[in-house]
């Protein structure tokens, strides 16, 4: 029922969970009774979701100085792989889509092949940094299971485990099908290796407008389908394994802020993926053979990864700001 309760506890969901736990009870009462006097009222719903939002951010690390430092470094570091995981997401689907026209033609527009170009230099330096990332964070994993220590470690570890199992094997059978097989031989083809594009675009093969068009997807093979369902889900236990991991493992400040400059390494390299990729749609080249044609679905990834530039660059900023000096808890 549309009960003035039920209506205002779906508007403290606009609120963090910490913040509901905390204040959840009397603002809902507080709510309660301002729509038995108003019961539709725009402007309030507009201002509960916008203070939702506000403190989201302060919870996140991004604006505000409601955390300590310890706090904000471990929120903004967070923030930091939220962002560059949404960035990733759309930037690697929008990479793939232009190697298959790659591995078949040269670009008509200079505009393109420079920004393809660039791209994949961006993206090799987006892996370099993932794993120059990734080794302190493994040492310190493996230093707290060994000291037994690491037991609330187990099963987000599993999910990560479980999610990259899934999506690396389920990427590399689907990956047989991509359209980029037997492209044409041309000076300039091998920038991008064919085993690399075929990976990433099977990875994101769900980012794609077909959903908006049920008749042309209902075309696609039932397995297709599936993995285009399944490989999100696995990409996404990762990510929350991944969260919960770094949530509840012993971090030292110098090793927080190793990471952070990383992520300004990061927001740099994004920052020239996204200009290369800003080239290709302001090219506009379809030619030859609409190989290099620009969609919706590409403006769209291009939105996603302006905002998690500026979200990443904004985390790793705070982040740094923050300075803990004791290892974080």
């Amino acid at each position: 029922m549309n009960t003035p309760e039920r209506r205002a506890r779906l508007l403290v969901c606009c609120y963090p969970p910490a913040w509901r736990a905390r204040y959840g009870d009397e603002f809902v009462q507080l709510l309660v009774d301002e729509m038995a006097e108003r019961p539709r009222s725009p402007a309030r719903t507009a201002d509960v979701v916008r203070s939702g939002l506000i403190v989201r951010l302060e919870s996140a690390g991004l604006t505000g100085d409601a955390l300590d430092p310890q706090q904000q470094a471990r929120a903004g570091l967070g923030a930091l792989g939220v962002a560059a995981s949404a960035f990733l997401a759309a930037g690697v689907a929008i990479w793939a889509q232009l190697t298959i026209g790659w591995q078949w033609s040269a670009p008509a527009a200079p505009a393109t092949r420079t920004g393809m170009l660039v791209m994949s230099g961006a993206m090799l330096g987006l892996a370099l940094l993932a794993i120059l990332g990734a080794v302190p964070l493994l040492w310190t994993i493996c230093r707290e299971l060994a000291g037994g220590r690491g037991r609330a470690l187990v099963v987000p570890l599993l999910a990560v485990g479980l999610g990259s199992v899934t999506l690396i094997a389920g990427s590399i059978h689907f990956g047989h099908g991509w359209p980029g097989t037997g492209g044409h031989p041309w000076a300039g083809r091998d920038i991008v290796p064919g085993d690399v594009a075929r990976f990433c675009w099977a990875a994101t093969l769900w980012i794609m407008s077909y959903w908006a068009h049920p008749g042309t997807l209902a075309s696609f093979p039932a397995s297709e389908i599936g993995w285009m369902v399944v490989s999100p889900v696995a990409l996404g236990a990762i990510l929350i394994g991944a969260a919960k991991t770094l949530r509840r493992l012993q971090i030292s400040a110098r090793v927080l802020r190793y990471e952070s400059w990383l992520g300004l390494a990061a927001g740099a390299a994004m920052a020239a993926f996204l200009a290369g990729a800003g080239s290709w749609i302001v090219s506009g080249s379809p030619a030859p053979r609409g190989l290099f044609r620009v969609g919706a679905i590409d403006s769209v990834g291009i939105v996603v990864m302006a905002a998690a530039l500026i979200v990443a660059f904004r985390a790793a900023q705070r982040t740094l700001a923050a300075h803990p000096s004791r290892t974080v808890a």
